[in-house]
């Protein structure tokens, strides 16, 4: 799952970053609201946390901004401010939850588990496709002759895929959905790790392949 968080205290989006990571989440991070709308706007994330009090635009506008696009991102507020009318007024502004600095670990991961829920809802059960199985809880890939426990992106790259069954995905989008809008990676570490994803599905005797169309992208194709 991949997160925004978008705080202009450096040493403590630093930190929260940290803690993401830790659970699995891949982060990106901004420190202003500008930085932030530029960064939703590539539309690869699964919620964001902002800060309220941010320069370029606090927590609230960005949040307004995004609402008024059309966007149902799910959105926690950070902010010191702890007076009832500013956890309304972001609230009202279309925020699913408001977390009062300072905070909790144990807390800002248990909101962020409850507020990207409904998204993650089919993601609580497994994806299937052909004879394999996909545990989004335990990144486990399985079939009847046995099973692995996908790395962390592996199993991002599988996901998508298995999301999408037949369906042409572009180097880039990979690169995009799984590294990040404003990644460095190469455009062959995709390749990589399909690469090894192949070699699971085959030793799983899997059902489905991943096929490559030249110049274009990657689909699962699934044996009849």
């Amino acid at each position: 799952m991949r997160l925004l968080l978008a705080e202009d205290e450096r040493s403590l989006a630093r930190a929260v970053a940290a803690l993401l990571r830790k659970n699995n989440y891949e982060v990106d991070v901004v420190h202003d609201g500008e930085e932030a709308l530029a960064y939703l706007g590539s539309g690869n994330y699964d919620g964001a946390i902002l800060d309220i009090m941010m320069p370029k635009g606090d927590g609230v506008f960005v949040l307004t901004q995004l609402r008024r696009r059309g966007s149902r991102l799910p959105v926690l507020l950070l902010t010191a401010k702890a007076e009832v009318e500013d956890k309304v007024q972001g609230l009202d502004s279309g925020a699913n939850d408001y977390l009062t600095k300072p905070f909790a670990t144990q807390e800002l991961l248990a909101r962020i588990r409850a507020m990207t829920r409904d998204q993650t809802a089919q993601g609580t059960s497994r994806l299937q496709v052909g004879n394999i199985t996909l545990d989004r809880a335990t990144f486990e890939l399985s079939s009847p002759v046995g099973s692995f426990r996908l790395a962390n992106k592996e199993f991002q790259v599988l996901e998508l895929l298995m999301c999408n069954p037949r369906q042409l995905i572009s180097t880039e989008r990979f690169l995009e959905k799984i590294w990040g809008y404003d990644n460095d990676a190469e455009i062959n570490v995709v390749w990589v790790y399909l690469s090894y994803l192949r070699k699971k599905l085959a030793a799983l005797q899997s059902s489905v392949q991943i096929k490559a169309k030249r110049n274009a992208g990657y689909y699962l194709e699934v044996d009849p």
